[in-house]
């Protein structure tokens, strides 16, 4: 029914502005204020209330509608680490050392026969992991990743692989030592051994990496847990697992594991040099030959310390990731991080190649082209190999010979 006075226009039922003000009203409580003009546009006549009901030009904006359910967005980019250029240079320098030290540990097997002892050759296979995983890390960093793309797959997995082997080669070694020099000679670390070191440190590696690549877990990282290089992409739901079975869980273990096994032939040296000293007491008792921090003291502790001191950044880096601590963007810590992650290869070479008297002779003779056989000690024998438990080489006393029967001690 239509109402007004004399001259008046003609208004429209009361229900119908009453209606208005309510949606305009919970127009505004929703927080969108353009969305109340049209509405108030829409109150001066039903002509327009109808226009706004069938979603003609008096309907609300696009911006005030709420978003489609439909189409979720996705998890945005996490804020990537800056890699500085001075950083970058002292990353890449890294990983071109380490892979020269890498392959000149290859070399050194390569070229001379009689240093391819079990020892020796576990650690061939440890130099080559380092030379595949200094070359991935050369690659990435370079590189430098602003985003995922296929190179940063395949970098990210061949990082992984070669990485992950390192640290079971590392332990292999070092079991292989304790198994030969305590645990009953080599009898104790027999063929079959090798075989499962090979089987375990290869193959355990690729099947993490293989099923990391199926399931897309390996990607963009923003260099929160790396140095530019691609590894687990942030934006997995289960990155977690993914960072500890690509690497971090092995090289925990690892913390752990070597320092044991190291600590254990230590005493073993120790306990049979105190037992050699009781049948030469004269000798003992001379100041010359008087007990001294030997090579093979040393390196039996610098290992595990070096291995340590090289990787613990990195898991530094990890954990203040998860943690969502900015501190995992500080300069310094990516720089220890990078050079540690890559310098492995070249800590091996000179811990094994320029800090063991028998392979650096044999390379400085060769280097300036001329043979001194004085320069050239000869490995342990046979005999005493066999009578590792039961008597030692009479140059025992000598800062070198140790450490050669440590790494030389079986063929």
């Amino acid at each position: 029914m239509m109402r007004g006075g004399p001259g008046q226009p003609q208004d429209s039922s009361p229900a119908v502005p009453a209606l208005l003000r309510l949606l305009g009203r919970a127009s505004l409580g929703l927080g969108c204020s353009s969305c109340a003009a049209p509405l108030r546009r829409a109150s001066r006549s039903p002509a327009g209330l109808l226009l706004l009901l069938l979603g003609g030009p008096s309907s609300p904006p696009a911006a005030c509608l709420p978003p489609s359910p439909a189409m979720p967005a996705g998890p945005p980019p996490p804020p990537a680490t800056p890699l500085l250029a001075w950083e970058r240079v002292l990353v890449l320098l890294s990983c071109a050392l380490s892979a020269l030290g890498a392959g000149l540990l290859v070399a050194t097997h390569a070229l001379w026969p009689e240093l391819r002892t079990r020892a020796r050759r576990l650690l061939l296979y440890l130099s080559l992991a380092d030379l595949l995983s200094a070359a991935a890390y050369f690659y990435g960093a370079l590189r430098d990743f602003g985003g995922p793309s296929w190179d940063c797959v395949a970098q990210g997995a061949l990082s992984t692989f070669a990485n992950t082997s390192s640290f079971f080669w590392t332990v292999a070694l070092a079991l292989y030592l304790y198994l030969t020099l305590v645990r009953g000679g080599a009898s104790a670390a027999g063929p079959g051994l090798l075989g499962l070191f090979h089987a375990v440190s290869w193959g355990v590696p690729l099947g993490i990496t293989v099923a990391a690549v199926v399931l897309k877990k390996i990607g963009y990282d923003a260099s929160d847990v790396s140095v530019g290089w691609c590894w687990i992409d942030l934006r997995a739901e289960d990155r977690v697992l993914w960072m500890l079975l690509g690497g971090k869980l092995w090289e925990i273990l690892a913390y752990v594991i070597l320092p044991v096994f190291y600590i254990l032939i230590r005493k073993h040296i120790n306990r049979a040099h105190a037992a050699l000293s009781e049948y030469r007491p004269i000798l003992s008792s001379t100041p010359a030959f008087q007990p001294r921090t030997s090579i093979a003291d040393k390196k039996l502790i610098l290992i595990p310390v070096i291995f340590i001191f090289l990787r613990i950044w990195s898991t530094i880096r990890f954990v203040l990731t998860l943690c969502g601590s900015p501190a995992v963007q500080n300069p310094l810590l990516v720089v220890l991080h990078g050079v540690g992650n890559t310098f492995q290869g070249g800590a091996n070479c000179i811990m094994f190649v320029l800090c063991t008297r028998v392979v650096r002779n044999k390379l400085f003779s060769c280097l300036c082209c001329r043979r001194d056989d004085s320069l050239e000690p000869s490995l342990p024998g046979s005999e005493s190999r066999r009578q590792i438990h039961a008597a030692f080489p009479k140059d025992w006393d000598s800062q070198d010979s140790e450490w050669d029967r440590v790494e030389f001690s079986s063929t």
